[in-house]
């Protein structure tokens, strides 16, 4: 590991004070240290901003607002959140193991990078981690990568359980920067890869996540969702985050769906939405939807099976939700 100033930040305005060229932030360090361990990242200052006062969680009005300081196990065993918005708890759960929830941040958790082989092994080339080397994964090991919003520059996955549950609660992502306050939608924050595969996230360099704002919890039943090859510490094939509400009349008034472990990004299921939204609530019609969704896909031949996993998952988990 190669050697690193560090300075401890005392607020948000001294953290984004202290950022400069080649500087990171550290919040839980559960996947920074790791990179840095494997040469993926090499700062030259980490700003600690792990015990800034933003490790709170509070009712605002009808809102929920989130510190970016809040360890995941403390978010997932909060009774507000467990009790109004059950699947952003039940997605935290299912991510890695008890240990590194205790140590994972909220910020740190919606931006942690790729996965990757190619991305973690520093002697193979990755467009991601230095741009204009190639993408061995397209011809390689792809079997766990992206199937949707890929380009020929990377195909990716970002590995955030809690990003889908929040991309499909329209949540608000509070930063700040040198250039002032600035507050991101959900989906939003992170970027397709296009020809940029290194930029992660809309980001600006130094700009520190504060906070994440939860709107009111949307009308109709929620579930989380997620296929993965073992039962803990395990990233996923694909899960899904939805929420669906339903009239008494078997028509759907409302649906959010978003999916994991498909895309660079939370991929929100808009094609499936729209389908879904004044139709019946069916399981005929969940399959169309799910099916909609799909057909802008680009799987790669050992990442295919992705493709109806994902189909059935999406149609198995509105058949749960409908009343």
């Amino acid at each position: 590991m190669k050697p690193f100033e560090y300075a401890r930040a005392r607020s948000a305005s001294d953290a984004v004070g202290r950022f400069g060229p080649g500087a990171m932030y550290l919040g839980g360090g559960t996947n920074l240290v790791d990179l840095m361990r494997l040469g993926v990242a090499g700062p030259d200052r980490l700003v600690d901003v792990s015990r800034l006062p933003l490790d709170t969680i509070e009712p605002v009005g009808d809102r929920l607002r989130i510190g970016a300081a809040v360890r995941n196990s403390d978010l997932a065993a909060d009774p507000y959140v467990r009790t109004r918005y059950p699947m952003l708890a039940r997605a935290v759960l299912t991510g890695a193991s008890g240990q590194v929830r205790n140590m994972a941040t909220t910020a740190g958790n919606l931006l942690q990078r790729t996965r990757c082989p190619y991305f973690q092994d520093v002697t193979r080339p990755c467009n991601k981690r230095e741009p204009g080397t190639g993408c061995p994964a397209i011809e390689g090991d792809h079997t766990n990568l992206a199937v949707l919003g890929t380009s020929d520059a990377c195909v990716a996955t970002h590995p955030s359980d809690m990003a889908v549950a929040l991309a499909a609660l329209d949540a608000e992502v509070h930063v700040t920067g040198a250039s002032g306050d600035r507050i991101i939608p959900m989906p939003g924050l992170h970027r397709l890869p296009g020809d940029e595969p290194e930029r992660d996230t809309v980001l600006d360099p130094g700009m520190l996540i504060t906070a994440v704002e939860l709107p009111p919890p949307p009308p109709g039943a929620s579930l989380y969702r997620k296929v993965r090859e073992r039962a803990s510490f395990a990233f996923a094939l694909v899960s899904v985050a939805a929420v669906l509400d339903v009239r008494g009349d078997g028509v759907v008034a409302g649906c959010r769906i978003a999916l994991g472990g498909v895309a660079h990004a939370p991929w929100r299921a808009e094609r499936a939405e729209r389908a879904l939204i004044g139709g019946p609530a069916t399981g005929e019609a969940y399959l169309r939807a799910a099916e909609a969704e799909l057909e802008q896909a680009r799987p790669l031949p050992r990442n295919a099976f992705k493709l109806p996993l994902a189909r059935n998952l999406i149609v198995r988990t509105l058949e749960e939700l409908t009343p």
